[in-house]
């Protein structure tokens, strides 16, 4: 392994720490559901039952939540045997090597700066929708990207920056924003359970599977993207306090608890209305309006903006660590692993980050390039299974807070199902990721050509001063 006789595991994990530690296994568990219950259980549970599954997208829910399972035991072993920055990039960096590292790190940051600018579009149509029950409305000039016959998308960019501040101040601060916000998110979903369970009417989830296993299993395919989030968590582990203890907690529990949430939310949305009414893009306002709570609605159209919110947060959060390890394990230039004196926080980084997220939110229309986050998230599950399989197999004493079960089995099913999934995506998607990469590629080697001269520069002018 081309790394291992470089950089040991071992020094990997006594390098000196530059980021404070203070989040625990309650922050960690807020920190996932919040960057998973968002735009999926705010959109895509009606958009789901309505063109997909009926009723029965619940069975869909669980078979991506399985499939999520597999991916979150691997994260959780690994996560907890190398508690650094980065996620599935300081994985793949120990594991396989320094060339696949930064093209995992690369593509992470795709995944990443591509969902802060699609929830915040998101997030941008919920605060219009707002602003018009008071009768304000957004010129669509300030409203729309120009392919879309506006001018820029104010409102998605002015969240986007409002999230970069905050995150620029610190974790510790931003923390505190995160866990009232999925609060906020957490109580709006419980008061529509609370009220929708009186509306339900069992003759709506007849027939419970429209369009059988196969309408379940379209479900699934769309749906699946809902979970992702989870594997946020783990670019966290260099700011957890027990990262062997809590890390493993924060992804498995944040997971269970999202998938709960989502199938008790489908049925009863599918319940109060009939699940052909459900194609909108806010369907649990909907369907509180079709029985008549209109003031209830109003309130989950409050709480729908903050729930996205944490969303944006979280991605903002996991794209400024994946720099941070980037270009501290020097693949990037040294100002993004700069951490400040007072925050404690890589603030280059995150602006960074917010800036190029605002400026592709504000102007750029995001339909083409969305798959690009679906394809992108599956290839780094794919490379967390590896990992697990590489590090049993390469160091299999390293401590470990948590163990997979069934490995080597476990991990090579995750990878089966991430590629078959892989491969149904349109070749135009396939095309955008490999320029994507190609693009990656180009800057490492360039960059790791002036590392080299630089390098050179400074051996020859210790030898001249010796």
């Amino acid at each position: 392994m081309n790394l291992l006789q470089k950089k040991s595991i071992a020094r990997l994990l006594s390098q000196k720490k530059t980021l404070q530690k203070t989040l625990g296994a309650y922050d960690l568990i807020l920190l996932g559901i919040g960057a998973i219950v968002g735009i999926g259980i705010l959109v895509l549970t009606g958009v789901a039952a309505a063109n997909d599954a009926g009723p029965s997208i619940i069975f869909s829910f669980m078979l991506a939540a399985l499939v999520c399972g597999f991916v979150a035991f691997c994260y959780a072993e690994i996560a907890s045997a190398l508690p650094v920055s980065g996620g599935v990039y300081t994985y793949a960096y120990v594991t396989i090597g320094e060339v696949v590292a930064y093209l995992i790190g690369w593509t992470q940051l795709l995944i990443y700066v591509l969902s802060v600018a699609a929830v915040a579009n998101g997030w941008s149509a919920y605060f219009r929708s707002l602003l018009e029950g008071f009768h304000l409305h957004i010129p669509k000039m300030l409203s729309a990207v120009p392919q879309q016959g506006g001018m820029v998308n104010l409102p998605a960019v002015c969240i986007i920056l409002l999230m970069t501040w905050v995150l620029s101040k610190g974790v510790q601060e931003s923390k505190k924003v995160n866990n009232a916000m999925v609060a906020i998110k957490l109580s709006i979903i419980l008061l529509f359970v609370i009220v929708g369970i009186f509306y339900v009417r069992p003759r709506n989830w007849d027939p419970f599977m429209p369009f059988g296993w196969k309408g379940v299993l379209a479900g699934t395919a769309t749906v699946f993207f809902a979970f992702l989030g989870f594997d946020a968590v783990a670019t966290a582990a260099e700011e957890v306090k027990k990262p062997q203890r809590d890390l493993p907690i924060g992804i498995i529990v944040s997971l269970v608890v999202c998938t709960l949430l989502y199938v008790i939310v489908c049925l009863v949305l599918t319940g109060m209305v009939p699940y052909h009414l459900l194609n909108v893009s806010d369907a649990m306002a909907f369907a509180l309006h079709a029985v008549g709570q209109n003031f209830v609605a109003g309130v989950i159209s409050v709480g729908a903006i903050a729930g996205i919110t944490t969303v944006i947060f979280v991605y903002l959060y996991a794209t400024v660590r994946v720099l941070f390890s980037m270009s501290r394990d020097r693949l990037l230039p040294k100002p993004f692993s700069a951490v400040h004196s007072h925050s404690q926080a890589p603030v280059f980084s995150t602006w960074i980050a917010g800036l190029t997220g605002a400026s592709i939110a504000g102007f750029i229309d995001l339909r083409a390039l969305s798959n690009l986050i679906n394809i992108g998230a599956l290839l780094t599950f794919v490379m967390v299974a590896l990992s697990v399989i590489v590090l049993r197999k390469t160091h299999p004493n390293l401590q470990r807070g948590f163990r997979a079960p069934l490995v080597p089995y476990l991990p090579i099913l995750t990878i089966a199902c991430c590629i078959f999934l892989m491969t149904r995506l349109a070749l135009e998607t396939w095309l955008y990721f490999c320029i994507w990469m190609i693009i990656g590629l180009s800057i490492y080697f360039l960059y790791r050509t002036k590392r080299q001269k630089d390098s050179s520069q400074e051996q020859a002018y210790m030898k001249k001063a010796n």
